[in-house]
């Protein structure tokens, strides 16, 4: 495979970690058209789009990214053709299993968030393998939402402070800190780039609560052209954006 051209592309690097999101969530789409646009099954899609993925990794690494969270399947993936979701379930325990090893010596943290109780038990197995392998990592987290939906993580996340002890939870007075700490994973920050491939316009129930003020980008890119020139191409928009969370910066603003 020939290297991406970089022309037109500002580079970055870990010097510029002020100026690159701290979390990164990208929904991952397009990988079926790409592939029918091709004349090849929808399989040959996800397929690619796992050296996708694997591209946008390293260059998130690279560019010193603390956290990164795909959408890997959601709770309504269920709903497509059997042979296509065994299809990507056998794809995503074996590309957990073929890349733990690298995972683990690139100092990366790997947490799946979503539903576990529908998945296999050779799934679950192997999620466990890979947390605990990769859990003292120091390095780039890594939050494959698999089985996950925006908004059954809140209605988890509920169903947990009304489970907890009431004695811990002060009910008349929830905060958002407090309730956050129910989610799957309340140790990733708060989403700051949110990033969809595949010409699509909609965050299709990812981390609801988590992107309240995420920065959002949209690609034209099917899933498998997105790599790591992409991502740059991504934060250079990013580091442009006036973010002021519904304040003012200036008194010249009003």
């Amino acid at each position: 495979m020939s290297p991406p051209s970089t022309e037109g592309v500002i580079n970055l690097n870990k010097g510029d970690i002020m100026d690159v999101p701290s979390h990164i969530a990208i929904i991952m789409d397009g990988n079926g058209r790409w592939a029918v646009g091709k004349g090849l099954p929808r399989t040959k899609g996800h397929l690619a789009g796992v050296d996708a993925f694997e591209s946008v990794l390293r260059k998130a690494g690279d560019l010193g990214v603390s956290c990164l969270t795909v959408y890997a399947f959601s709770t309504e993936n269920w709903k497509r053709p059997d042979r296509e979701v065994n299809f990507l379930m056998h794809l995503f325990r074996n590309t957990l299993i073929k890349q733990a090893k690298e995972l683990f010596r690139n100092n990366v943290r790997v947490k799946v968030i979503g539903r576990r109780d529908e998945l296999n038990s050779a799934i679950l197995k192997t999620i466990n393998h890979v947390e605990e392998m990769t859990s003292n990592n120091k390095g780039l987290l890594l939050n494959l939402a698999f089985n996950y939906g925006g908004r059954v993580e809140i209605i988890d996340m509920l169903k947990g402070i009304i489970s907890s002890n009431e004695d811990e939870v002060d009910f008349n007075n929830l905060s958002e800190k407090a309730m956050s700490q129910y989610l799957y994973n309340p140790e990733f920050p708060e989403v700051e780039l949110m990033i969809r491939t595949g010409g699509e316009k909609r965050l299709s129930n990812f981390l609801l609560w988590q992107s309240a003020y995420a920065e959002l980008y949209f690609s034209e890119k099917y899933w498998p052209d997105f790599d790591g020139q992409e991502l740059e191409k991504a934060i250079n928009v990013f580091q442009k954006r006036d973010r002021k969370f519904g304040g003012l910066k200036e008194k010249g603003d009003i």
